[in-house]
């Protein structure tokens, strides 16, 4: 299968950035959201990543125009009608995800892809709702996508081994190193990254140490990049319990209960980074 046009849906941190890659690449691409100007706050986004890449050295001006021109803004789904590929990277929330494949399945064409970029959600599930069962599948890049290598590639319990397969070069040609998981909750990454910010956080409930000893540890000790309570706050902490309650869901067992402090503090709007307070302050 020949991957030309792809429509990116959402046009957030994760979708814009998923844009951004596939546009460097060279795919035409819609970046596509509810309304125009969600759409212009990600392609303003995107040029300051590139302009940022120019400013380094890293691309030259005349690439960064290429960059831009191939990245179309769109606000109507329509525009699914003329793309190979869907990646949806909308809000973590099955219904609305069930909702806007069933849509897509009437729209994009017969041959088309359609993708999904959730990080815990079963994919199997997602598919059901389009009559293209074995044409939906898991892209969850990690954040931000411009940087980070990875993207696990799940497949549901229909997916063809031919849609598989155009999806592991299209990664491959993003510049990414695609892993192949079957559909769990939480994949390999997050079900192995969040029970341990989960138990990060049970730590500090209970009293063990202060939250910058609890991360100093992980990061001196461990060599982790960032303490587990500061990556908590950067994901976001809404996130970190819903992923937490959809593995405590799927797999049934209360080693993925959810920390009573993540709750309260997630009750209390203190969601991390994008509200100024999480387990840290920001300004």
């Amino acid at each position: 299968m020949v991957i030309k046009q792809v429509m990116v849906i959402g046009a957030g941190q994760m979708g814009s950035g998923i844009a951004q890659v596939c546009a460097a690449a060279g795919y035409d691409v819609y970046l596509h959201d509810l309304k125009k100007e969600f759409v212009e706050r990600g392609l303003a986004g995107i040029e300051k990543n590139v302009q940022r890449l120019v400013d380094k050295g890293r691309l030259s001006v005349e690439e960064k125009a290429g960059l831009l021109e191939r990245i179309k803004p769109s606000a109507d789904l329509q525009n699914a009608k003329e793309v190979d590929v869907v990646i949806e990277a909308a809000v973590e929330n099955m219904e609305v995800k069930k909702q806007l494949f069933a849509e897509l399945d009437q729209i994009a064409p017969s041959h088309a892809i359609l993708a999904t970029n959730t990080s815990s959600l079963p994919i199997t599930e997602i598919a059901a709702a389009t009559s293209r069962p074995e044409q939906v599948i898991g892209m969850h890049f990690m954040n931000p996508v411009p940087v980070m290598k990875l993207v696990e590639i799940i497949r549901g319990l229909a997916t063809k081994d031919e849609v598989y397969a155009a999806i592991e070069t299209m990664a491959k040609e993003l510049g990414k190193v695609p892993v192949e998981v079957n559909d769990f909750p939480g994949f390999i990454s997050n079900r192995v990254l969040m029970p341990m910010i989960n138990e990060a956080i049970f730590t500090l409930y209970e009293g063990v140490a202060s939250k910058e000893a609890i991360d100093e540890v992980m990061k001196l000790g461990m060599n982790h990049p960032m303490g587990p309570l500061q990556l908590a706050d950067f994901i976001g902490l809404d996130t970190c319990l819903y992923i937490m309650e959809t593995l405590q869901e799927g797999l049934g067992e209360d080693k993925y209960r959810p920390c009573p402090l993540l709750r309260k503090y997630v009750k209390a709007g203190w969601l991390g980074k994008k509200t100024g307070r999480g387990f840290y302050e920001y300004s």
